[in-house]
């Protein structure tokens, strides 16, 4: 990367400028008194039956008053987190954390009790649409608000879980964040940036980071373990307790998801896993031709497969002489690229697709939304977080220069454009599923690697398929082995079994096993339950198989943009702007989709399908 190269922090000052601002304390104070207010309201209601038009007063106010907490809530709760997650040891910024996890209480007290209202007055519900046809819209989360009351507990009973959280699992989340946030090794070189190496391309280098990965997990196995234990026994208990047969299945009612699409996605990535492990030994071959691994192992007939380390590698052209073989300043994916180049190749693939998306994204760079510069306690990785005040986003990566770093951010504009899409929505329709949260991001990293590979030829071809074969098999066969892990250790705990590290270790082994298999050699990662916070966040149990579902279905959106051509723009947005007020079934079914066929996952899969058969032919070749 060139000297001048200026990887950017976000500006925050539209949100608020620090916690100690004015507004950011009145807006503070207005949410209280929000909460307050709404909940004398509901106490006074009871769980008495209204007469119609008393109903429809108190529900048209109550959907006023309500929009506007959720809007405060979801702006004050994504400021609180994204300034802890630069700055993780910050004792300001964690004591606020607190604190709006202590309000969080309070709203989910407040949803306890307007789900006993609803359900009290559900034969008024047709009568209040019926004489407030623009309320209709409320119908799908209104029921979803009722159904909600067959899994809870006494309001007595969800409040002291709540209470408890703060120093349960919550706090068992924020411990392993923070650990991974601050481990280095010897010469002060962070996890993250460890991690970040598995892109790099010295082979010896990649090795050697994922040893010193692995030992400083290991190294705090027992802190990882007790947190990750106690977390999902907390999640067993309670499930119990709310009469959620298993975690998995509040993770699809949460989701919008039906269990026979799930088992559709599952059976069909299930299906293709043959063709990903083909991928993975001819990558292993590919690397040991061009001398670009050290595994002794790894692409040999022996242990065919590939060593975990080398899983992102990036691949050279064996075909070269020693003298032709070095990094290719001009290639777009060996060379190391400034945030400007990447911010605007971004721009270029996403005026590809749509001026209004090319706009959109231009805004994001242009009003400081992005935080790119890697860091000492800054959270590794990339989120997007959604501001209802002014219908804004932030976005976080760790920008080290490689093109799967403009992956990234592709990705993450990809959320806030979703977000974009719902500006005139009341903020009760923001709260979309996993599931359709990932398929917006994911629909704009296709664009721009499929976009990359019809300009491509010759061996940059080949790169460009690898890139796009390794983001989805990590999409697919990675997120299988986490499905598989995560329900292995429910399972576990469903029993009344306490796990520790080893146990840990030992179903991450059997779940890479079942979903890479033959595709990875005896250099494997063990320690993968450690790293992934997915596992870690106690209101998203099973956050994998969204991001299948989003990849597949994003496969199926991208089929259809080509067929339809611009026109299809006006299409896609408007699916986005829709994902807060219906079940992904029946938002697929409005895009012509029925994704509780196998069939149709299948079909998505055949892009993929392609591009493996021409990589192994590649390799067969040389």
């Amino acid at each position: 990367m060139t000297e001048n190269n200026i990887i950017p922090r976000w500006n925050l000052d539209s949100i608020y400028k620090e916690l100690s601002s004015p507004e950011y304390k009145a807006d503070l104070d207005v949410l209280k008194s929000l909460i307050k207010k709404l909940d004398v309201e509901l106490t006074d209601c009871g769980d008495d039956k209204m007469t119609g038009e008393s109903f429809n007063a108190f529900l048209n106010s109550f959907l006023e008053d309500y929009n506007q907490l959720l809007s405060l809530s979801k702006t004050i709760g994504a400021y609180s987190y994204i300034i802890y997650s630069t700055d993780t040891t910050n004792p300001e910024y964690m004591n606020n954390l607190n604190l709006i996890d202590k309000i969080t209480t309070d709203e989910e007290q407040l949803a306890i009790k307007l789900s006993a209202v609803l359900a009290a007055n559900s034969e008024n519900l047709p009568e209040f649409y019926k004489e407030n046809p623009d309320k209709k819209e409320y119908e799908f989360v209104l029921k979803e608000i009722i159904e909600d009351k067959l899994h809870r507990m006494s309001a007595s009973e969800e409040e002291l879980a709540s209470q408890m959280s703060h120093t349960g699992a919550n706090a068992w989340s924020l411990l392993q964040e923070q650990l991974i946030s601050n481990l280095h090794d010897e010469k002060g070189k962070t996890f993250n940036e460890l991690r970040n190496d598995a892109n790099d391309s010295n082979p010896a280098l990649r090795k050697a980071s994922w040893e010193k990965e692995k030992q400083l997990l290991s190294d705090n196995r027992i802190a990882f373990a007790a947190a990750l234990n106690n977390l999902k026994g907390e999640t067993v208990t309670l499930n119990k307790k709310r009469d959620w047969a298993s975690a998995i299945d509040r993770s699809l009612s949460s989701a919008r998801l039906s269990k026979e699409t799930l088992n559709a996605l599952i059976s069909s990535i299930e299906e293709s896993l043959p063709v990903w492990r083909e991928y993975f030994q001819a990558k292993a071959k590919l690397l040991r031709k061009a001398c670009a691994t050290v595994s002794q192992s790894a692409g040999t007939e022996a242990d065919p497969g590939i060593a975990f380390y080398d899983l992102f590698a990036p691949v050279e052209n064996p075909e070269k002489s020693a003298g032709q073989n070095q990094k290719n300043e001009d290639s777009v994916i060996s060379r190391k690229w400034t945030f400007e180049e990447a911010r605007e190749y971004v721009l270029k693939e996403y005026y590809s697709f749509s001026k209004d998306m090319g706009d959109f994204a231009a805004a994001a760079y242009e009003k400081g939304w992005i935080d790119a510069e890697v860091r000492p306690g800054k959270v590794g990785g990339a989120y997007d977080e959604d501001f209802p005040k002014g219908h804004q986003s932030r976005i976080l990566t760790n920008f080290t220069g490689t093109f799967s770093d403009i992956i990234t951010l592709a990705h993450e504009l990809g959320h806030a454009y979703h977000f974009s899409c719902m500006k005139n929505k009341p903020a009760a329709f923001f709260d979309y599923p996993m599931t359709l949260a990932e398929s917006a991001s994911t629909f704009a990293e296709t664009i721009v690697k499929q976009d990359m590979l019809k300009q491509s030829s010759g061996f940059d071809r080949i790169k460009i398929l690898d890139l796009d074969l390794t983001d989805a098999a990590q999409v697919l066969v990675d997120i299988l082995c986490r499905f598989y892990f995560e329900r292995a250790v429910f399972e576990e705990k469903e029993k009344g079994l306490e796990l520790n590290a080893d146990d840990f270790c030992r179903l991450m082994a059997e779940a890479q096993e079942k979903s890479y298999g033959g595709g990875l050699n005896s250099e494997r990662h063990e320690y993968m339950w450690a790293v992934k916070s997915h596992y870690y966040i106690t209101d998203l149990d099973f956050y994998n198989f969204p991001y299948a579902f989003g990849q597949l279905f994003a496969s199926g959106l991208y089929a259809r943009s080509l067929s339809e051509g611009p026109e299809f723009a006006k299409t896609y947005a408007e699916i986005l702007s829709n994902t807060g007020s219906m079940s992904c079934e029946d938002l697929c079914k409005k895009a012509g989709f029925d994704i509780s066929d196998a069939e149709f996952w299948r079909n998505s899969i055949q892009m993929y399908r392609k591009e493996v058969e021409e990589y192994c032919e590649f390799v067969k070749k040389i």
